[in-house]
């Protein structure tokens, strides 16, 4: 019990003050920071479907090691352990922000009446994201699960397949709504909570922050519903060869070759 005192006051049971609190907060800023930059990466490398199916391909090979074991012995192994590493500091990063959550409806009333009345855009950005949190870890959590279990399906075809055929597109609809707010307004708000962009005049840099925010936060939600749509569409053409795996297009091109030698010869 006194651990939670200590935690929740910052006063341990001699009566000093704790350092516990300034602990929890740093470690919860440090995972979010990271977890920030991963939904920019990733967001990033699932989008490198609109350049082509190919370069998707090859950058989800990169990922398996194929630079070390090449295309053919790559090792998606590499894939579940490095989200496997993802989740657990996701997993830490919502206990340690669960600590400022209301914990009952009660206290999320007064918060509720003081915001409305304060009228505060950061106290509203804070509520945005305690809701897009909540969401995300129960979002965040099957597709990470999902990703974990089954890497050696990520692919043009394979993860277009999830989209429509396994009926994941719903879920990564809202995850990605969930996603974008959480992340940027966690970076901003870092920003400003440690003081990182303040220069000589903080709140003027505050405000260039805002807006900076925001434009962050339409280029990935955009960024995210046009690659969505991309999946979707090579899912809806792929439904009748639900489960085949791409081959790029050398190679493709070398099995079309090879059959029609064979093709030739027997005829």
């Amino acid at each position: 019990m006194s651990d939670l005192i200590e935690g929740y006051l910052g006063v341990t049971k001699e009566g000093r003050k704790s350092r516990l609190p300034a602990k929890l907060d740093y470690w919860q800023s440090a995972t979010g920071l990271f977890l920030g930059l991963f939904m920019w990466g990733h967001m990033l490398f699932v989008s490198t479907i609109l350049i082509s199916k190919d370069f998707m391909y090859t950058v989800t090979k990169m990922f398996e090691g194929s630079f070390i074991f090449g295309d053919e012995h790559s090792k998606p192994i590499i894939v579940s352990i490095s989200v496997f590493i993802v989740f657990m500091i996701f997993i830490i990063h919502a206990a340690l922000a669960l600590r400022k959550f209301p914990s009952s409806y009660k206290q999320y009333k007064i918060m509720k009446t003081h915001t409305v009345a304060l009228n505060h855009d950061d106290t509203k950005l804070w509520f945005i994201q305690a809701y897009t949190g909540f969401a995300m870890f129960f979002l965040g959590s099957v597709h990470l699960y999902v990703i974990m279990t089954s890497a050696d399906k990520i692919g043009p075809y394979g993860s277009a397949d999830r989209m429509v055929s396994d009926w994941m597109w719903p879920l990564y609809l809202l995850l990605l709504l969930a996603v974008e707010l959480h992340g940027s307004i966690g970076l901003y708000r870092l920003s400003v909570k440690w003081g990182w962009f303040d220069g000589k005049d903080a709140k003027a840099t505050r405000k260039k922050l805002k807006k900076l925010k925001w434009a962050i936060t339409v280029f990935f939600l955009v960024l995210g519903f046009t690659t969505l749509a991309a999946y979707i569409k090579i899912g809806l053409a792929h439904q009748d060869n639900y489960g085949e795996r791409y081959h790029p297009t050398k190679v493709q091109s070398l099995h079309q070759t090879h059959a029609y030698t064979i093709q030739g010869a027997l005829s």
